[in-house]
């Protein structure tokens, strides 16, 4: 046996992100990705949280990459003396879920929305998504791995045979909405599934036809598909058109690749911004305290709808943790939601309908079903189009778009000089107005004279690099985020 430290594994691009690490394919190799597990449950281990034959759930995504990383975790887990739950090809929040009821850490394997190319592992402990304090603990980590399980390189010589597939998990995240939603409630709308390779295609059809739905099935693919619910293509949206309006849709609906990011379009084939849809959904269940990232739009302080609105860094560990510190100081209702869309339940919320109260538990991890089901049966119990509800939104309108291979140096030296240099600053957002204010929480976003926004920030996930716009007009926004694409691009590349 040779000690490995994790933290070596940076030099070849694999780390922690905004949620989870990530890396390419290459460099995910089976003894990185052992490494990583291990390390994990050894955090486990030495506070008590990992007993021997514990179970550790395991679930993964349909990346072409995703079972062979599953089973050099499957391998991690039998170095550790724990047992390996497979529940399968489900969706992220689903494993969460599980491993919450359950009482047990959980391992998901899955880049969510970036490219094929590259994948992920995301880390669970029996009481939620691990945080940023347990990500630098992980990363510190030295493991022993028998050089002998692994070639030059660094592949096992022989993988185990993935564990049989246990249903539970599944079957009790369908059953979370089903317990929670009216029977009936979508009777008489026609709803679209845009499935390509999303992990909730089939829930999610389940899901809407259980509760009364007509469900059209949509662009189901055999190979992965790297949906973005920031940076929804013009393909993609120009499709979503054409299906509404061939199909008769009442709505459409999708999520990115691991199903915790939702994408819900209405009855124009028009795509609700993420943020839109969890201001919706928060109002829906009668929120009281609302954590989302300094990127989410400014209406949701404007609606006045929620007793306190709490700002955080991008990255749901960030939206976890205030959630936590806002549940510790006595905040009942608490919920989360980040600029993807993807929905964070910090605490039981109950509704009540004509056959009594419904409670739906916790679910401190990012869910895209509930999102999408809440949109849609708001609309229908109000007995409106899905676009209908955007109209008691305040009139302020995001756009956000990335630029793809931006190495993440180049960009974090372009906004550390935006963010210190004041005439640089000014120099470089003149084009498009005066900066009256600058935010640091995350990357630079300024605010310029007249309350338009700029957000620069590279992507904690990938080689990109993002800007997020708000503005009063759809059309303003779209401008703001094009311009700030270009001259950011631009600047980083010139250098």
């Amino acid at each position: 046996m040779a000690k490995v430290a994790v933290r070596r594994f940076a030099a070849a691009g694999v780390g922690f992100g905004t949620s989870g690490v990530r890396a390419t394919v290459d460099a995910l190799t089976d003894e990185v990705s052992f490494a990583y597990a291990r390390a994990f449950l050894q955090v486990l281990e030495r506070g008590g949280a990992l007993q021997p034959r514990g179970a550790v759930a395991l679930g993964h995504d349909l990346r072409p990459s995703s079972p062979r990383i599953t089973a050099a975790c499957v391998a991690a887990c039998w170095a550790a003396g724990a047992r390996p739950v497979l529940c399968g090809a489900i969706p992220t929040p689903a494993v969460a879920f599980y491993a919450l009821q359950a009482r047990v850490p959980a391992i998901m394997i899955t880049g969510s929305h970036i490219p094929f190319d590259r994948n992920g592992i995301k880390f669970y402990r029996a009481s939620g998504e691990i945080l940023k304090e347990d990500e630098a603990a992980i990363a510190a980590a030295e493991v022993e791995v028998d050089a002998e399980v692994f070639d030059e390189r660094g592949a096992l010589r022989a993988p185990p045979a993935l564990p049989s597939v246990e249903p539970t998990a599944r079957a009790m995240y369908l059953r979370r909405y089903l317990d929670f939603f009216p029977e009936g409630v979508l009777h008489g709308r026609r709803v679209g599934v845009y499935e390509h390779s999303s992990l909730a295609r089939d829930l999610a059809k389940e899901a809407l036809a259980a509760l009364g739905a007509e469900v059209v099935s949509l662009g189901r693919t055999d190979t992965f598909v790297p949906i973005d619910t920031e940076a929804v293509s013009e393909a993609d949206q120009r499709q979503a058109e054409r299906w509404v309006a061939e199909h008769r849709l009442d709505a459409l609906v999708s999520t990115d690749g691991d199903s915790d990011r939702p994408l819900v379009g209405d009855e124009r084939g028009s795509y609700l911004r993420g943020d839109a849809v969890g201001m919706l959904c928060a109002g829906y269940l009668g929120a009281a305290t609302v954590v989302t990232p300094v990127s989410s739009n400014t209406a949701v302080e404007r609606w006045g709808r929620f007793r306190r609105v709490v700002r955080t860094r991008i990255g749901s560990p960030y939206v976890i943790a205030a959630m936590e510190e806002a549940a510790r100081a006595g905040d009942a209702s608490v919920v989360g939601y980040e600029a993807n869309g993807g929905f964070l339940l910090g605490s039981p919320v109950q509704r009540r309908s004509a056959s009594g109260a419904r409670t739906l538990a916790p679910l401190p991890t990012r869910d895209a079903m509930l999102p999408m089901l809440a949109i849609l049966c708001m609309a229908a119990e109000r007995g409106c189009r899905v676009s209908q509800l955007m109209e008691g939104l305040p009139e302020r309108f995001t756009a956000s778009d990335r630029v793809q291979e931006v190495p993440t140096a180049a960009s974090r030296a372009l906004l550390d000089q935006l963010s210190a240099d004041e005439a640089a600053r000014t120099a470089f957002f003149g084009p498009v107005g005066k900066v009256s204010e600058v935010n640091r929480v995350d990357g630079v976003r300024v605010t310029l004279d007249g309350g338009d926004v700029v957000h620069l920030r590279p992507s904690g996930n990938a080689p990109e690099l993002r800007c997020y716009a708000e503005a009063a007009t759809p059309t303003r926004a779209a401008e703001l985020c094009r311009w700030g694409l270009g001259a950011a691009a631009a600047r980083v590349r010139s250098t």
